[in-house]
C-alpha cells in the first residue's frame, strides 16, 4: 500500500486497514515459521505496510 493511498483514507478506514494488515502480517509470519514461503520479502513488505498505516494514524492523532 502506497503512502498516497493511505493519506486519502479516513481515520476509521485506517483503523480497519490496520487491523487487516496486522492479521495478514501475523499469518505470513506464522506460515513462514512453519515452512518457508516462496517469497520471504512478503513478510518485510507486510511489516512496512503496518508501520505506514500506524504512523499515519499517530500523525493524525497528534494534529
Amino acid at each position: 500500500m502506497k503512502q498516497s493511498e493511505i493519506i486519502n483514507l479516513s481515520a476509521a478506514e485506517l483503523q480497519v486497514k490496520l487491523t487487516e494488515l496486522r492479521k495478514a502480517y501475523m499469518d505470513l509470519k506464522s506460515t513462514h515459521a512453519i515452512s518457508p514461503i516462496a517469497n520471504p520479502l512478503q513478510v518485510r513488505s507486510a511489516r512496512r505496510a503496518v508501520a505506514r498505516v500506524a504512523t499515519e494514524l499517530t500523525k493524525r492523532e497528534l494534529q
